[in-house]
């Protein structure tokens, strides 16, 4: 992170993030309209397209994320081609209430607004799997009233957070969001006028050039050849060795050697590799080695906890034979757990990996707070004091946004305390149906507002999130077990609630770079999200109701795309923390109770490093190391697989290392406009070929190739297709 100098502070354009200053335009023009007719058609139209596809697509094998980007994209000709038919008649001239439909070309800034806009349905909403969970899994009843009400107060209870911490998060200049960088390059690529030197492409051109390249390449890796998800190699030399396949399988392996060959498998999980800076990516590449190579081997091959009986990588939870474990035997009427039944099944068990990844949640959770206390402490507390100061140093961003009004806190805090009324009324009155007790939706909130801070600040200097879900599933498991539907209320509310007024931040930070007024941005933001969720809340109504065995791989037919698999790894999550509990997996009537001893190691290596740091003050490489994003590295496996990882390393080495460092005039020009190109295609031709073509079957789409990979290898251990050891 930069520190701010005296100097430097003594420049008008001081800006301290050199990204941002490649970047992020220095000036404005406070006249220029954001509230237009077109700003609200084309964002909101945006908005319910986004929201019903990322629904949609939400429950299929290969789940299809749709950026905002691709809505970014199609509205500018949208935007030119109203400014240009509609009536620039002004209405009640004279009048207070004076407007008109069309106040001239179509401007940046209100391009800015329809993207935030189209930002509110480009997100997931994270409570849908509660919906999925109770109606699909456990198959139980839950009405559409209780089932809105969480969706839509976990989507707004973001903003009081959000209001809360903007001071520390949006304002500094060294809180710069790295992804927002991709949509400015856009922003600017889509409306600054260029001129083309001899031998070269506009930044425009070479986006246009971006996304039809990866249009019509991806139609060849996600259609006609699928194998390009996932090369991995080592299987097909040693066709029937186990091993091989554990090792070399990039699905259902440690991926050794595996690489896509397809940007939606790239970006899928981690986001884009070419907007994450190179210190952080090497923080992700460190801890998905020590997890991937070194930690899980070690833990599988000298069968830990009988993990040679299960898969090495799995997200399922298994009994001690390597059966896939039932959990529909060790549920009461009640809906809790029904213990004698769970004595009589026996204890549960994870892979490795799995297992592990809990571990490492448990280390993040603690390295997060040691880190943000010993590392932006003082910067923090520097901020809080300068918050009550008029002369208080401004980079130039800063300094330009001090034309608008700002957002009133009162704001924030009026949605806050709504919200959380709802929430305790919903939870009481639905008490049969959501188990939560009162008390827990006010924990639930204090855990996010301890938290939003710390991992806001590694998010606005990393691009990568730790998130919250381990640590609201453990505390509310042992505080109040056996009652699957309370823990995953907790879990959103004690942690989408956080991410939400994160996602808020980032889009305040968007706004700041853009030049767009605060008053507008909270606006835009809050009309987006109530519609999103009524959008997204209908569409899963609507599919539950429609798709025969919705998410029942044993149901389902063979090659069916509704398996769910987010949604599959959410409720073994409710299984392992709410029905069972953490007391009967990791506290002492579980198999795992010395996994609880991450939480010591996450509290000290941030320590060590930082002590080191001020020892050896030449080792600038160790002031690089962020525990946070090391330990965190592997927090999406699963669903993510090790090929996800593989790839986004190799593209994030050469963009953030060898690009940035030996050509950084292309990098500055052309690196977030690749980023967005990419995105843009990937989304338009999946859309597509959803639509458009059906499903083709040849050996070149046997992705990965590696069936011997989940097979487990413990003595004697049985399981269908596999060799007994």
């Amino acid at each position: 992170m930069a520190i701010i100098s005296e100097d430097d502070s003594a420049s008008d354009e001081y800006c301290p993030i050199k990204q941002v200053d490649m970047t992020v335009p220095k000036t404005d023009d406070p006249t220029v309209p954001v509230y237009t007719f077109r700003m609200w058609l084309l964002g909101i139209v945006s908005c319910v397209l986004l929201s019903f596809a990322n629904q949609f697509f939400w429950y299929r094998k290969e789940p299809l994320s749709i950026s905002s980007i691709s809505a970014q994209i199609a509205v500018v000709p949208l935007g030119h081609l109203m400014a240009k038919t509609i009536t620039r008649r002004v209405f009640l001239k004279g009048t207070k209430l004076e407007f008109s439909l069309n106040p001239g070309p179509f401007n940046i800034k209100e391009h800015v607004m329809i993207t935030m806009l189209a930002n509110s349905g480009a997100g997931s909403v994270y409570a849908t799997h509660i919906l999925s969970a109770v109606k699909l899994y456990y198959k139980k009843p839950l009405g559409f009233v209780p089932a809105f009400i969480v969706m839509m107060t976990t989507q707004l209870l973001g903003y009081g957070w959000a209001g809360i911490f903007r001071k520390y998060l949006v304002e500094p200049a060294e809180m710069w969001w790295p992804s927002n960088l991709v949509q400015v390059s856009l922003f600017r690529a889509l409306h600054e006028k260029e001129t083309r030197s001899k031998g070269s492409v506009t930044r425009t051109q070479f986006f246009l050039i971006a996304l039809a390249c990866s249009f019509c390449y991806y139609t060849f890796s996600g259609y006609f050849f699928t194998m390009l998800t996932s090369l991995s190699w080592i299987c097909w030399i040693f066709p029937n060795s186990v091993l091989a396949h554990q090792l070399g399988s990039g699905m259902s392996g440690l991926g050794l050697g595996a690489i896509a060959l397809d940007w939606s498998a790239i970006s899928s999980y981690l986001g884009s590799p070419l907007a994450s800076p190179w210190f952080a990516s090497a923080n992700i590449a460190a801890g998905f080695v020590l997890v991937t190579y070194v930690i899980t081997p070690i833990g599988y091959w000298f069968n830990i906890y009988n993990a040679k009986n299960f898969p090495i990588f799995s997200s399922d939870l298994f009994q001690s034979n390597g059966q896939i474990y039932n959990t529909t035997t060790i549920i009461n009427s009640n809906f809790n757990l029904d213990k004698p039944a769970y004595g009589r099944e026996g204890p549960l068990y994870l892979s490795t990996m799995f297992a592990m990844t809990y571990g490492l949640g448990f280390a993040t959770l603690s390295a997060t707070l040691v880190h943000v206390i010993l590392y932006n402490g003082g910067e923090l507390w520097r901020q809080t004091k300068s918050a009550f100061r008029e002369n208080k140093k401004l980079d130039i961003h800063a300094r330009l946004m001090k034309a608008y009004k700002q957002v009133p806190m009162w704001w924030f805090l009026i949605l806050l305390v709504a919200n959380i009324g709802v929430i305790l009324f919903a939870c009481d009155y639905y008490k049969d149906v959501l188990q939560l007790p009162w008390w827990g939706v006010l924990l639930a909130c204090a855990i996010a507002v301890v938290y939003t801070l710390p991992i806001g600040i590694i998010s606005a200097t990393t691009n990568q999130q730790p998130g919250l879900n381990i640590i609201t599933e453990y505390i509310i498991g042992y505080m109040y077990p056996g009652r699957p539907v309370a823990n995953m209320c907790f879990k959103v509310y004690g942690y989408i609630s956080m991410t939400q007024a994160l996602t808020f931040i980032s889009d305040f930070k968007l706004g700041h770079y853009m030049k767009i007024p605060p008053r507008a941005m909270f606006n835009v933001q809050l009309v987006g999200t109530v519609i999103s969720v009524v959008v997204y809340t209908a569409t899963a109504w609507w599919l539950m109701g429609s798709i025969p065995n919705l998410c029942d791989k044993s149901l389902l037919p063979a090659g069916s795309q509704w398996t769910c698999p987010m949604d599959h790894v959410f409720y073994d999550a409710s299984v392992i923390w709410g029905l069972v509990g953490p007391q009967r997996i990791f506290g002492n009537l579980g198999v795992y109770p010395a996994v609880n001893w991450f939480f010591l190691a996450g509290a000290i290596l941030p320590a060590v490093f930082w002590a080191a740091g001020k020892a050896f003050p030449s080792q600038k490489w160790i002031g690089l190391v962020n525990m946070p994003v090391l330990l965190g590295a592997t927090a999406m496996m699963p669903p993510a697989t090790s090929v996800n990882y593989t790839s986004w390393i190799a593209v994030a080495f050469v963009s953030g290392y060898v690009v940035y460092r030996y050509r950084q005039a292309a990098w500055e020009r052309y690196n977030y406009i690749l980023s967005g190109g990419l995105d843009a295609g990937t989304a338009f031709v999946t859309v597509l070929m959803y639509f458009a073509v059906k499903e083709f079957h040849w050996w070149g789409n046997y992705v990965d190739g590696c069936p011997l990979a989940t097979c487990p290898t413990g003595k004697g251990v049985s399981v269908d297709g596999c060799p007994v050891f």
